[in-house]
């Protein structure tokens, strides 16, 4: 075999690697988003938590709140009746924890019996963004 044969080959051979790992990582990442949608909470609640990438054994999935963006804004984006509410009122209260258990839920599920160990929480900065969309343009899908 000549010299420029056997590098094509070898090029060719780590690509196919390379491309293998890709569609596995990805595979990875519809597995585990898959398993969130089948929980009927998680399913029925107007957010999606879902996985976004997988690095190693750190899963980073989506979320509504960060350090830039608090509970507050991320339930009156989620429910636009909620900002007419009082900062104490029972119904913000009762909301701020249904969101605290169902993240946590999306978490557990997304580590347990997989590869995963931890989980790395991600401003889902897309949702905002489409959310201000429909909220500008109500007759469009």
């Amino acid at each position: 075999m000549k010299s420029d044969s056997r590098q094509f080959v070898i090029v060719m051979l780590v690509a196919a690697l390379f491309v293998g790992w890709l569609g596995w990582r990805g595979y990875e990442v519809i597995t585990l988003n898959n398993q969130l949608q089948a929980d009927t909470e998680l399913d029925n609640y107007p957010y999606l938590f879902r996985v976004l990438r997988v690095d190693g054994d750190t899963a980073v999935m989506s979320t509504l709140r960060s350090r830039e963006v608090g509970i507050r804004q991320a339930l009156e984006t989620l429910f636009p009746g909620m900002r007419s509410l009082p900062q104490d009122h029972r119904e913000r209260q009762r909301a701020e924890r249904e969101y605290a258990r169902l993240q946590a839920r999306a978490g557990n599920l997304v580590t347990a019996g997989t590869g995963i160990e931890r989980i790395r929480w991600e401003l889902d900065n897309n949702w905002y963004h489409l959310s201000a969309m429909r909220e500008r343009n109500p007759g469009r899908p």
